[in-house]
């Protein structure tokens, strides 16, 4: 499984993810532009000390990504459109892609994937940080794979 960050923007929400990614030896895929210096202090802070226990690839951009990626399926995520998180079939080898905090995913990377999840929301929030976003995913996909009980 993978976790793909698109331009993200915050970084302890990023250092978050990738505490997430170390816990869970979750590959871990930044996409330039980032908003901060990967030696940003708040990023550090919030991956604590699991930055060196973190696979993590920096990728230029999407397309380089693209190029550069190993076999799987692009699975995209949107606080409005695609399948619930709980209904679509996760494969292994998937990678969750998350675009930015502040706009989400540009429409022309939405349009690239067949695959789209999204997780339910209600009343007048606008959507879920995105450091809580892709650990309900992952978990969700990682419950459906049988991942966690082989780890």
């Amino acid at each position: 499984m993978h976790i793909v960050l698109f331009e993200p923007e915050i970084p302890p929400n990023t250092g978050t993810i990738a505490r997430l990614c170390a816990a869970t030896q979750t590959h871990l895929h930044l996409i330039e532009p980032l908003g901060f210096s990967l030696e940003d202090k708040y990023l550090k802070r919030a991956g604590l000390d699991y930055w060196p226990h973190v696979q993590v690839s920096v990728w230029d951009d999407w397309e380089t990504f693209l190029k550069g990626m190993a076999p799987g399926r692009l699975v995209t995520t949107s606080a409005r459109a695609g399948n619930r998180y709980c209904d679509f079939q996760y494969e292994p080898d998937d990678y969750l892609v998350f675009g930015p905090e502040t706009k989400g995913l540009p429409p022309h990377i939405q349009a690239q994937t067949v695959h789209h999840v999204r997780i339910p929301i209600w009343g007048k929030v606008r959507s879920l940080n995105i450091a809580n976003a892709a650990s309900i995913v992952l978990y969700e996909a990682f419950r459906q794979t049988g991942v966690l009980e082989d780890k």
